[in-house]
């Protein structure tokens, strides 16, 4: 096992502290963005300086200027509801303790992030205006990486990328199972968000094992074998003893995670990509009833990604390209458009891993299912070259990319998703398509959406993209996503993760049962509801 030590990051807003100067209040630009409910300006100032006391001053931010990165988001937010009170940086789990302890003092309301690239779900933005951001990016050591087992044991403020150059310094024979903007975000804070990847190894918390967890009291908890004194096991077995809780702190605000164990993937001897064109919006259902019972049987191991035409343009192109006018983008237009770039109206990637012989085998039994289907099985002989094959081949292999950030350009830097979850059938995949051009045609938005599809379920991942510095736009994609939450959720279709701006709608669509179980355990672990009120609902 090796464990090393990862250099503080500088990040933004550290410099702009710096410039205004490092003692508490100094600056005419000093206070709050907002305040948090039920303190004043003088309680909060005293609190201030009492983090400042923890972290040092140039790790508290508490002015417009240096609170300016933690306000911005891609969301919509047209009332304001979203707006942090200013933010802290612990660099260490014995500062997480004492940050507790001047937010239970002061009843200081902390929003927690990894790195805060929460993107299309609100950034580090706070599910209520005047939280403090509890930025955890100074935390950022990789603690351990076992290279018999593969395992790795990371702090929140540890990046996919930093991983990714560790492996490579040290020749570990390993890949990584990435999100779409892999190299900014934090693996522990995707895998508490039950975030996906593109791998075998896509299911981020069914790969997680062991976590560190500091309460809101201040108590230390290590879950799974993690809490067993001289345990060699923490990242090797799950379970532990008794009630599995690891679950509890996932899309949660039960404590503060401060480390996490994850297995790594075994770099296979042969990995194959493809991809399935289809060339009709109507065939949607045909290549979901074709897909499943492959991944039902794990012969397609990884998560398959079936992309709309529409999402894949706009990684690479901008909206004014295809379409002048205000309404939703004509799939004929669409479909023109796709096929000089070689796309089809659905473009399904996965991948064959293992050894040559065992994809050969696999490879036409594949091919007959998705040919019988109307698609054309294309591979790296075929698409070589063409800029979203290749991007999909990275993501299945586990690289690194930033591309698929251009799909916030393509109408003026605003995007949220709503993410809502069906059932891997044919029929059900229709009528959410269905469901969801008819939301987007009302206001005016184009269909840009992707299918992630799992071994029984799929996730249909539609993005909402406006002009964020147009007020009317803005208040078009709020009301939006609040028709399809409602909209979809009536027809049981509710969504697995959520924005910061539709947490507690969503919360609703699971019941109240639900709901004051949740309660329940918040007023347990933290009574004085210091952590990320209202997160997923829990307030």
């Amino acid at each position: 096992m090796t464990g090393i030590s990862r250099r503080d990051v500088i990040r933004t807003g550290a410099v702009g502290a710096a410039m205004l100067g490092s003692s508490a209040f100094a600056s005419p630009l000093d206070g709050p963005r907002q305040l948090p409910a039920h303190l004043d300006k003088g309680a909060f100032a005293a609190a201030v300086k009492e983090l400042r006391a923890v972290v040092g001053a140039e790790w508290v931010f508490a002015d417009p200027e240096t609170t300016l990165p933690y306000a911005k988001s891609f969301t919509p937010d047209p009332r304001h509801e979203h707006v942090p009170s200013g933010a802290v940086a612990p660099a260490s789990v014995e500062e997480v303790q004492a940050i507790l302890k001047v937010a239970n003092r002061y009843k200081l309301p902390l929003w927690t992030v990894s790195t805060g690239k929460n993107m299309g779900y609100g950034c580090a933005t706070p599910a209520s205006s005047g939280q403090m951001i509890l930025d955890m990016k100074r935390m950022n050591r990789i603690i351990e990486i076992d290279a018999e087992l593969g395992t790795a044991l990371v702090e929140p403020g540890v990046t996919y990328q930093d991983l990714r150059d560790y492996l490579d310094e040290h020749n570990l024979p390993f890949w990584l199972d990435v999100p779409t903007v892999g190299p900014i975000v934090s693996p522990l804070g995707n895998t508490l968000e039950r975030g996906v990847g593109y791998t075998p190894y896509g299911d981020h918390f069914f790969m997680q094992c062991g976590m560190e967890v500091v309460l809101a009291d201040g108590t230390v908890v290590r879950t799974g074998m993690g809490s067993v004194k001289n345990s060699t096991t923490w990242q090797a077995f799950k379970w532990g003893y008794g009630p599995y809780i690891d679950g509890i702190f996932t899309q949660s605000n039960f404590g503060v995670v401060t480390k996490l164990g994850f297995w790594l993937m075994p770099k296979p001897p042969a990995f194959k990509p493809f991809m399935v064109r289809h060339n009709e919006m109507g065939d949607v259902a045909k290549i979901v009833d074709a897909m499943r019972p492959f991944r039902m049987n794990n012969l397609i191991p990884n998560v398959v990604l079936m992309m709309g035409a529409a999402y894949q343009i706009a990684m690479f192109h901008r909206r004014e390209e295809l379409w002048d006018k205000p309404e939703s983008i004509p799939d004929d237009v669409v479909r023109d458009f796709a096929k000089k770039h070689g796309l089809g109206m659905w473009n399904t990637y996965f991948a064959l891993y293992g050894t040559d012989e065992i994809i050969a085998a696999i490879e036409p039994i594949v091919r007959g299912a998705f040919e019988a289907s109307g698609g054309e099985v294309l591979t790296e002989k075929e698409m070589g070259g063409n800029l979203w094959f290749e991007h999909h081949k990275n993501l299945m292999s586990g690289q690194l990319t930033l591309e698929e950030k251009g799909i916030m350009r393509w109408r003026g830097g605003g995007m949220c998703c709503f993410a809502p979850v069906a059932p891997a059938k044919g029929i059900e995949t229709q009528q959410q398509t269905e469901l969801a051009k008819e939301i987007l045609g009302k206001y005016g938005f184009d269909y840009s959406v992707a299918y992630a599809i799992g071994g029984r379920e799929l996730h249909h991942l539609i993005f909402i993209q406006y002009d964020k510095e147009d007020p009317v736009e803005e208040k078009k994609a709020d009301d939006c996503i609040r028709e399809m939450v409602t909209r979809f959720g009536e027809r049981g279709w509710a969504s697995y993760r959520t924005g910061v701006n539709t947490m507690d709608l969503v919360a609703k669509q699971y019941g109240e049962a639900n709901r004051a179980l949740n309660a329940r355990l918040k007023q347990a672990l933290d009574p004085n509801h210091i952590l990320s009120p209202g997160k997923q609902g829990i307030a």
